[in-house]
């Protein structure tokens, strides 16, 4: 081997040379100066050996074949590359992986993978690129130049290899097989990511979790998850996805396109794959069966899936709480309840969903669609739940048992109900101050504060202070006069979600919430409670002093303040002591005159805020209070209270003389009004009892 001396050297970069040419021909790629012209299309080259070169794309010469398969090419190294893949020989291997390749450019490529370095960037977006063939096609999505034009069917690319791949649509040309499977692929690259399928060859790892892939772009999509990169973005709603397939999925749903129609049946679909899974539907056929039970599945996914519950894999991990699931979407779906995100809208009202299948449910209250009916009623419903709660009303069916007592229940609400009857083991959080359990932490916070009296919420506008911040929300409608829930049925608008829920029973005709104690059907869950507490529900709740009997806690812990002769709280201006603190503060307004409580319509002021609350609702005929028996509504829950006892018989006043019972108060002291003239002392036992009460 002759060893040349090389005397010129270049003033920029150090390079040396031996000629004198090479040295001009190389300056070149530092001044960009280009010379040599291309006649036909004005493209510029540095070298004149280039331009030759190059000419040979639009004279389609290829004086270049080789010798054993007689495929011609247009440039000596270009037959060079191919020769090695009959040779079979790759002499150059990455010391890194052991991984061997034909060309010593293939190797530079493939080093990039382990370097991760990116020396080509977009002048236009920075984007960073490996090769410099990925940065000029990258190039192209700017200019949106797609010089290549299919003469078959006028389609236009930007790649000349995108145009090739293309016209085997045209041709329905398969030239590449698999020696394994016979197997037939239209281009060479597909063929070599099958043959993985074969060889369970992963060569793309990644970095973070080291988790293997068989396809580069499986990788890139892959790392998302761990670097939360979303690229691809909705041009209506500007949602943000990984992957370019999932917005493509998701642009249907504002287009509402469905391009995939199925030959049987005419369902169309807006993917691809939802057409295969459906057409196993007319098929039967269903591939993929488990091991262990023998279930079959049309989808390898959902045996992969099922398997899990056999075991108990689950390898999806929530980062905040540590919850494991099943599956991805699941995890999905959990990670919202931590963000709040809501990404599906409904297009008519604007609502927000953290599910897709609740917008789907939503949609119909728009669309007044039902497509769930009764086989034995024919009655239609909206939801799927409803039909089958309706359904147990002919079969008596009660498919949900107590594990301790072995009742049944038709609905499984009923049966989450009474287990708490059983003990407080479903109820670990409890209350220092009453002993009252919860069964989440939540709740049990929020209940403190009416203990504490704590209210950190301020209404910015009149500076009233309230305990929850969903409170204050409502709170704000009464200033902004805002009343975003709408009933789909008359169109009357509401403040509060709970005063439309109240108004939509006046329409349903449905009642889903069976009493598995008397099979009395109700319009709403809410009645069902009041009415498992009213008529049904155990009285335990006894008065220690008194012996009075209540249905709840909250009313017996309302009454016991009766008997609390301590009142630490006095009014400095006249004495008068209360138990509670917010009563002395409602008593020193009074005094004072002080009305800074403001009705938004009229103008007229209240000392509490209670008061302007019920006064809010002479002007919106808002009646939150309906009756569970006779649907009564009231715009007072005192009104509603009294109005209950009607249908309960229930009179918790009773005459210390003649025993007596009475269901309200006042009745109680017109009553005792007979016994006064010929029975003082006990005139003035009452009034000490009117006093307490009060």
């Amino acid at each position: 081997m002759h060893t040349k001396e090389k005397p010129y050297s270049c003033e920029m970069c150090s390079r040396v040379f031996a000629e004198l040419t090479n040295l001009k021909q190389h300056l070149m790629t530092h001044t960009k100066e280009k010379p040599y012209d291309c006649k036909m299309c004005g493209k510029a080259f540095s070298q004149q050996g280039n331009l030759k070169r190059h000419l040979l794309v639009h004279t389609k010469e290829k004086p270049y074949s080789c010798n054993i398969c007689s495929k011609a090419f247009s440039q000596p190294s270009t037959l060079n590359r191919h020769l090695k893949a009959h040779s079979k020989k790759k002499p150059y291997s990455c010391e890194m992986c052991g991984k061997a390749f034909s060309q010593p450019g293939d190797l530079r490529r493939h080093l990039l993978i382990h370097t991760k370095e990116k020396p080509y960037s977009c002048e236009m977006c920075s984007r960073a690129f490996s090769r410099l063939g990925d940065l000029k096609r990258h190039l192209l999505s700017h200019t949106n130049k797609k010089p290549y034009t299919c003469k078959m069917c006028s389609k236009v690319f930007s790649q000349p290899g995108n145009l090739k791949r293309h016209l085997l649509t045209h041709t329905k040309e398969k030239p590449y097989y698999c020696e394994m499977c016979s197997k037939a692929f239209s281009q060479q690259f597909h063929l070599k990511v099958h043959l993985r399928t074969h060889t369970k060859e992963k060569p793309y790892a990644c970095d973070v979790c080291y988790k293997a892939f068989a396809q580069q772009h499986h990788l890139k999509t892959h790392l998302r998850m761990h670097t939360k990169e979303k690229p691809y973005a909705c041009i209506v709603c500007h949602k943000a996805f990984a992957q370019e397939g999932h917005l493509k999925r998701h642009s249907f749903m504002h287009t509402n396109e469905k391009p995939y129609t199925c030959d049987v049946c005419g369902k169309a679909f807006s993917t691809k794959n939802n057409l295969s899974r459906h057409l196993m539907i007319h098929s039967g056929k269903k591939p993929y069966s488990c091991a262990f039970c023998n279930k079959a599945f049309t989808e390898k996914i959902h045996l992969k899936v099922h398997l899990r519950t056999h075991t108990k894999e689950k390898p999806y991990s929530c980062d905040v709480c540590y919850k494991a699931f099943t599956r991805q979407h699941h995890l999905k779906t959990h990670l919202r309840m931590h963000t709040k995100e809501k990404p599906y809208a409904c297009d008519v009202c604007h609502k927000v969903f953290g599910h897709k299948h609740h917008l789907k449910t939503h949609l119909r209250t728009h669309t007044n669609e039902k497509p769930y009916a009764c086989d034995v009623c024919h009655k239609a419903f909206a939801q799927e739940g409803y039909l089958k709660r309706h359904s147990f009303m002919h079969t008596n069916e009660k498919p949900y048992t107590c594990d301790v007592c072995g009742k049944a229940f038709s609905v499984l609400e009923n049966l989450k109900w009474h287990v708490l009857d059983h003990g407080k083991h479903d109820r670990p959080y409890s209350c220092n101050i009453c002993k009252k359990t919860f069964s989440v932490l939540k709740r049990l916070k929020l209940h403190l504060m009416t203990h504490t009296n704590e209210k950190p919420y301020a209404c910015e506008i009149c500076s009233k202070a309230i305990s929850r911040a969903d409170h204050l929300k409502n709170h704000l409608r009464t200033h902004t006069k805002e009343k975003p829930y709408v009933c789909h049925v008359c169109s009357e608008s509401f403040a509060a979600r709970y005063s439309l829920r109240t108004h939509l029973q006046t329409h349903k005709e449905e009642k889903l919430y069976i009493c598995d104690i008397c099979n009395e059907t109700f319009s709403l869950k809410k009645y069902l409670r009041i009415h498992l507490r009213t008529l049904h529900a155990k009285k335990q709740y006894v008065c220690k002093i008194c012996d009075v009997v209540f249905n709840s806690q909250k009313d017996l812990d309302a009454h016991s303040l009766a008997h609390n002769t301590e009142n630490p709280y006095i009014c400095s201006i006249c004495n008068e002591k209360f138990s509670v603190l917010e009563n002395l503060n409602s008593h020193l307004m009074m005094h004072s005159g002080e009305k800074r409580h403001f009705c938004v319509f009229c103008n007229k002021s209240f000392a509490q805020p209670h008061h302007l609350k019920q006064h809010l609702r002479t002007h919106t005929k808002e009646k939150p209070y309906a009756c569970d028996v006779c649907y009564k509504a009231f715009a007072q829950e005192g009104h509603f209270k009294r109005h209950s006892l009607i249908h309960t018989n229930e009179r918790p006043y009773t005459c210390d003389v003649c025993g007596k019972a009475f269901s309200r108060k006042q009745h109680l002291n017109r009553h005792f009004q007979t016994h006064a003239k010929n029975l003082p002392m006990a005139l003035n036992k009452c009034n000490a009892t009117c006093s307490t009460d009060s």
